[in-house]
């Protein structure tokens, strides 16, 4: 489902991978049968490729984790979401944001 430097999120690994992460994680919330989902993969496949070492991007699928899902109140996907030093920063909800954009939030 994810590309090489795309983590795969789970409840039972988002605080060791994300929260207490010493560089800024970005977290794509998707799900299986979210057509837009599969749409916006490239882009942050791409992100996470090209920025591999200086920040983290991970995939959690809602349908798998439904306790972090719960937890950041996510209620439609896509949802990103950066994370740094364990408190989310930034969030976007929807497909409509491209490799630019997501990478304002990771810087900002």
């Amino acid at each position: 489902m994810a590309g090489k430097n795309v983590i795969e999120l789970t409840d039972d690994n988002f605080e060791s991978e994300v929260l207490k992460s010493n560089v800024p994680v970005l977290v794509d919330f998707t799900a299986t049968w979210c057509g837009p989902c599969k749409a916006l993969a490239p882009v942050v496949e791409k992100l996470a490729d090209e920025f591999a070492g200086t920040y983290k991007v991970g995939k959690l699928d809602i349908d798998d984790a439904p306790d972090v899902t719960k937890k950041f109140g996510v209620r439609s996907v896509p949802t990103l979401m950066v994370f740094a030093g364990g408190e989310k920063k930034h969030q976007h909800v929807g497909a409509a944001i491209n490799r630019d954009g997501l990478l304002k939030m990771l810087q900002g």
